[in-house]
């Protein structure tokens, strides 16, 4: 895995977030952004590094544009409990398609098997990233080898 510009890759940063504060803390502040709560800075440096600033800065859509959501799903790939199933399921039906491929990747990674309908849905996406990361979560949870 490559490192990311800020010496890090994002599972490290989160894995680090996670002894930092805890994991149940670092899910509940990935559910927070995606539910549209409160975001905290230092989360969302955690979770996304330097590229967190100009966000932070009101670049990139600011706080309420994407890059928060795709970032706290990514988030779910490395700090998991079934605490976050209800958000990654609406983020299949996100407006970004970044976001719904991240849900796909996480329902993938955690074989969320609450996701089946959605996943099935995404596979008409008109986005060919997101039918993919779909059709391989679907693959996943049902044990095809993806």
């Amino acid at each position: 895995m490559i490192a990311s510009q800020w010496g890090k890759t994002p599972r490290e940063s989160v894995l680090d977030e996670c002894r930092r504060l805890g994991t149940r803390n670092v899910v509940a502040q990935c559910v927070g952004i995606l539910d549209g709560g409160e975001i905290d800075e230092v989360t969302l440096l955690a979770l996304a590094g330097p590229a967190a600033e100009g966000v932070l800065q009101g670049r990139e859509g600011g706080l309420e544009g994407y890059w928060p959501r795709v970032w706290a799903m990514r988030g779910f790939l490395y700090a998991w409990n079934a605490t976050a199933v209800p958000v990654v399921l609406n983020g299949a039906r996100d407006d970004h398609w970044r976001v719904r491929e991240m849900s796909a990747k996480v329902v993938a990674r955690h074989q969320v098997v609450e996701a089946v309908a959605a996943m099935e849905d995404l596979k008409d996406d008109p986005t060919p990233r997101v039918r993919t990361a779909a059709d391989r979560a679907l693959a996943r949870l049902f044990d095809f080898g993806a």
